[in-house]
């Protein structure tokens, strides 16, 4: 079969002509597309304060992929362009009572070498296993502070010990490497950042801050909720010695080996969409559970995969829709994004 790619063109990343690589998908400016961040569900057992607003719709509601249609695509994208990696996103994919299966199915699909999750944690404490069992690689857990209250006040859900509890239930089943995800607001969590990377260190997970995004419900306030890379590395600084950066490739996060007081280590990860974005290195396509194709996380949807599925999958079909949505994918993402996490995935 002949590999699919978008017509080849001068890049003005690399300042030569992209071509296709084993039938890669290859976006306008030649950045090969490898990473699918599948979104199973616009749900969540949590409603963050940055993330998912009181008017968000019922995802009862919503349309979803179902196990069969998802793993048609990845399937595809797999065998004819070459995908390796996927993460399952949401809302919280934990909220698929068919999760199991969707893991199970990705599994069997050759090439797929990296199977992950993003999750808010809730279940973990119970199926932590059993996600393992089933074939996921490794777990992104969201955890924006250790501090009782204030979790409550962000999440809107007194879950904290429960989520600690899930974050041990993880590592003893084997799911690896661990990886803590904190979004830093000002005036609710910044002040927890030391106190994340000793945690962190303490279980031999490495930890990842994120600087918030100018969308969904804080969008209006972002310019006094924003804290910076460099403000935060500062603060950590005080307490912390940071070692060189590591090796990024296509990681969204800077990474450094950072040592502690008492001579604990772990590895601080920077995700600075905003101070320094990473858009020249990106490659991936974000498919919601609806469907549709997202070129970009601060973009509006590009299309749909839902007509290629509409009488059985239909590859060629599918190629055409993904096609003309990455000719939507921009050399940087825009200033300000026009849908909420919970829709796309983060």
């Amino acid at each position: 079969m002949k590999p699919f790619a978008l017509p080849v063109m001068p890049s003005p990343i690399t300042g030569t002509d992209t071509q296709s690589f084993n039938g890669e998908l290859l976006d306008p400016l030649g950045r090969g597309i490898g990473y699918l961040r599948l979104s199973l569900t616009r749900g969540c057992s949590m409603r963050c304060t940055y993330c998912r607003p009181e008017t968000d719709l019922n995802p009862s509601n919503e349309q979803r992929l179902s196990p069969t249609e998802i793993e048609s695509i990845v399937r595809h994208l797999a065998d004819r362009h070459g995908l390796s990696k996927v993460r399952l996103t949401g809302g919280d994919p934990t909220v698929r009572p068919d999760l199991i299966e969707i893991i199970e199915r990705i599994e069997t699909i050759d090439g797929v070498n990296d199977l992950a999750m993003t999750t808010n944690g809730l279940t973990l404490p119970t199926m932590a296993r059993q996600y393992k069992q089933a074939g996921l690689k490794r777990v992104n857990i969201s955890l924006d502070t250790l501090d009782r209250d204030q979790f409550t006040s962000l999440t809107g859900v007194d879950g904290l010990q429960r989520v600690l509890r899930g974050i041990d239930a993880a590592i003893e089943a084997g799911l690896c490497p661990i990886k803590i995800n904190t979004v830093v607001v000002r005036g609710q969590n910044d002040e927890q950042l030391g106190r994340l990377v000793r945690f962190a260190a303490g279980r031999g997970l490495a930890v990842r801050f994120i600087e918030l995004m100018p969308m969904g419900p804080l969008k209006e306030q972002w310019h006094e909720r924003y804290v910076p890379e460099a403000e935060m590395r500062q603060r950590l600084a005080k307490t912390i010695r940071f070692g060189p950066q590591l090796p990024q490739g296509h990681d969204a996060a800077t990474r450094h080996r950072v040592t502690l007081p008492y001579g604990q280590s772990t590895t601080v990860g920077f995700i600075t969409p905003m101070s320094c974005n990473f858009c020249a290195n990106c490659n991936r396509l974000r498919l919601a559970a609806d469907g549709s194709i997202y070129p970009c996380l601060m973009d509006r949807a590009a299309g749909s995969l839902r007509p290629a599925l509409r009488y059985g999958f239909d590859p060629n079909l599918a190629d055409q829709l993904i096609s003309e949505a990455l000719t939507h994918k921009q050399s940087e993402h825009p200033a300000f994004g026009p849908a909420i996490m919970t829709a796309i995935g983060g």
